[in-house]
């Protein structure tokens, strides 16, 4: 998908996982591509590629539970990975949305959560207009060499997730580590789901002013775009 206009030469596609690994090892805050099936989407300006946005099932495998959806009608927005770049990056995951709903016709929901460990309160969702439904529990992950991971990209990775193995294998640091809550955002892909939602829907939260940077974390430096409403992206079949 190209764009025109006033962002010139913004194209979006499907990308190999290898090239969307490359994008997140090299941009985004997480290093490492998250685990299980994935969609990825290349992205390109001026025909330089400039990263990548990944879609995927997330961590759990009832992801769909909590809205009452089946597997194969939710999706979680996994990594937005971008090096430098003059689009908006709200404007890069709206087109995104679109190739992936025109690809997944079934889907009905977009998930996906910001990580106050790393200062975000989830400004990109708002900038795109997203739903805001509240925090998450909080997650024990598992920390390896320094760095946090899911137990089940763990367990993919090495076929056990026992500290008393990864010590000995794999890090000396391994060790269970709690979390603090994420920060939960959804884009509803029809009106009856954005109708179900609305019980849910909590006022965004805000960064406080000490904490505030120059660029919004999250944004990548890029300003807001106005917000992805359902007419815009929802509806696109």
């Amino acid at each position: 998908m190209q764009t025109g206009g006033d962002i010139v030469n913004l194209r979006l596609d499907f990308c190999s996982r290898d090239a969307a690994a490359f994008a997140v090892k090299a941009w985004h805050y997480s290093r490492s591509m998250p685990s299980g099936r994935l969609v990825c989407l290349g992205v390109w300006e001026g025909g330089l590629f400039c990263g990548a946005v990944v879609f995927g099932r997330g961590a759990s495998n009832a992801i769909g539970s909590p809205f009452g959806l089946e597997q194969s009608e939710v999706v979680e927005l996994c990594r937005v990975a971008l090096g430098p770049h003059q689009a908006p990056t709200s404007k890069v995951v709206a087109l995104a949305v679109r190739l992936l709903r025109r690809q997944s016709p079934g889907l009905r929901l977009v998930v996906s959560y910001a990580d106050p460990e790393h200062d975000h309160v989830g400004t990109l969702y708002q900038a795109c207009g997203w739903l805001y439904l509240g925090t998450t529990a909080r997650e024990s992950l598992i920390r390896l060499n320094g760095r946090l991971v899911h137990p089940r990209t763990i367990t993919s990775r090495y076929r056990t997730r026992a500290i008393d193995w990864l010590r000995q294998h794999v890090a000396a640091d391994a060790g269970h580590v709690r979390t603090l809550p994420k920060f939960r955002y959804c884009l509803p892909l029809d009106a009856d789901m954005h109708e179900q939602l609305q019980a849910r829907v909590q006022p965004y939260p805000k960064r406080s002013k000490e904490q505030a940077p120059a660029n919004p974390a999250g944004l990548d430096g890029a300003t807001p775009i106005r917000p992805l409403h359902l007419q815009e992206a929802a509806y696109v079949g």
